[in-house]
């Protein structure tokens, strides 16, 4: 098994990228066959706008950008996609929506099969979300903003796709125990990730048969 681990933060010592890493020694300690590949959006200079070429791969009337083709080999390559981000104003950073924005196009993560119904192209795809924020629990409650997340990402994102999210993780900096916690945590996420439970096994079974 392989897994993509994508993060993005400006500083490659922050905490996002520690509990990047963390997630992965988790799934190599865990599986030693389960290979991984971290993603650096912000130091490899992945361009996050939507331009004319993807606008044209939008509308059927131009190929794949080369930058986009890359991105969707290195997912095609994984059975696990992880993202690790810091939480920008309630969702992801502008990078990361980005990344979302143009390597998840039509034809690759889905389509329409001209009766108005998406066909979902990525079913074969687990995904693990890793959320940093500052904020206490008690304002993300207060306020809805992780349900409002949830849906706008686990579900308006990866599920239009047909992928599973099988973790959904908020690590806020007033949990008890924060930062060193929060680097235990990742790595049992990354042991997950490598060693899929029989709950997860019995998602992905309920989740077929929804989408059958």
């Amino acid at each position: 098994m392989h897994s993509l681990i994508v993060v993005t933060h400006p500083n490659p010592h922050s905490l996002t990228h520690a509990i990047a890493q963390q997630v992965a020694l988790g799934i190599s300690a865990s599986n030693s066959q389960h290979t991984t590949e971290i993603a650096d959006l912000v130091a490899e200079g992945f361009d996050p706008r939507f331009n004319q070429e993807d606008q044209a791969l939008f509308t059927g009337q131009g190929a794949v950008p080369a930058d986009v083709a890359v991105e969707q080999q290195r997912l095609d390559r994984a059975d696990a996609l992880v993202i690790v981000y810091p939480i920008y104003w309630w969702s992801f950073p502008a990078l990361l929506k980005g990344w979302i924005d143009r390597v998840f196009s039509i034809g690759w993560a889905y389509e329409d099969n001209g009766n108005g119904k998406v066909v979902k192209k990525l079913q074969r795809l687990n995904v693990h979300l890793v959320a940093v924020g500052g904020a206490d629990a008690g304002t993300f409650t207060r306020h809805g903003y992780a349900p409002a997340m949830k849906i706008q990402i686990d579900h308006g994102i990866f599920d239009y796709c047909g992928a599973r999210v099988h973790s959904s993780t908020f690590l806020l900096a007033s949990d008890e125990g924060y930062p060193a916690a929060h680097l235990e945590t990742a790595f049992g996420i990354g042991a997950k990730v490598s060693l899929p439970s029989a709950e997860a096994e019995w998602d992905n079974l309920v989740h077929d048969l929804i989408n059958s």
